[in-house]
């Protein structure tokens, strides 16, 4: 089966747009969440999800345009973006995100979540110490997660050594053997890698492999949109920069 895996959209249409044209046919997708907030096209963005999304799940954004949790846990500008996002939802779309999960078992194989299994909500999983602790507190081989807008990778060996890989695009990592994994996609929507790129990734479950991916998008239109809809400057800016 082939599995387009993407992570924070962030209301990033023209860069979701643009990775599902990449992605070319694909079985089924998984979003780990954050598909709102910041950006300037949360209704598009949410019916493109339904649209394709065989799993869907909730991210600390998601939740804070719903105002489920506590908005002075945001900085000024991604408050001022979410609250935004959530004026603009329309009844359907707010139906859709309201009962979504944070995190979900997938199969014998495979957790998604969008923090961490330890903190689904707000852990941002970036170092090898920070993946080590995680990796008992779920029970499959594979492990997805988001929210750093950071595509990396974490492989735990037999021995409990845990190791960091920044993967390059377009480049395959095979997931069989005996080692376990947790796998961030990257940001569609507002990578911070220094990579402005959107960022997604194909796992062939049958293969046993995952392709890490970067795909150039229409930046400025994006900007523009956001312009128009009176987002923080400083939001604006940093989508050329990956930052």
């Amino acid at each position: 089966m082939r599995v387009v895996i993407i992570s924070d959209v962030h209301s990033n249409h023209v860069a979701l747009e643009t990775v599902l044209a990449a992605a070319g046919s694909f079985d089924a997708l998984w979003c780990l969440g954050d598909t709102i907030g910041y950006g300037p096209r949360p209704n598009e963005c949410i019916e493109l999800v339904r649209k394709h999304a065989t799993v869907a799940i909730t991210g600390n954004h998601d939740l804070a345009c719903l105002e489920k949790i506590d908005l002075t846990d945001f900085n000024p500008d991604a408050r001022r973006a979410n609250l935004w996002n959530g004026s603009q939802l329309t009844p359907e779309n707010r139906a859709w995100l309201e009962p979504l999960p944070p995190l979900q078992r997938i199969n014998d194989r495979f957790t998604i979540v969008h923090g961490s299994p330890r903190e689904p909500i707000w852990e941002y999983v970036l170092m090898p110490d920070q993946a080590r602790e995680n990796f008992p507190l779920f029970d499959t081989q594979i492990g997805f997660i988001g929210h750093s807008h950071v595509q990396l990778g974490f492989r735990l060996a037999a021995d409990g050594r845990c190791d960091r890989f920044l993967p390059e695009s377009g480049r395959m990592f095979d997931l069989n053997g005996q080692r376990r994994f947790l796998l961030n996609p990257g940001s569609v929507g507002q990578p911070r890698d220094q990579d402005p790129r959107a960022a997604y990734a194909i796992l062939d479950s049958e293969a046993g492999t995952i392709r890490f991916n970067r795909v150039e998008y229409d930046i400025a239109k994006t900007q523009r949109q956001m312009t128009d809809a009176g987002l923080p400057p400083a939001l604006i800016r940093r989508l050329e920069f990956g930052m």
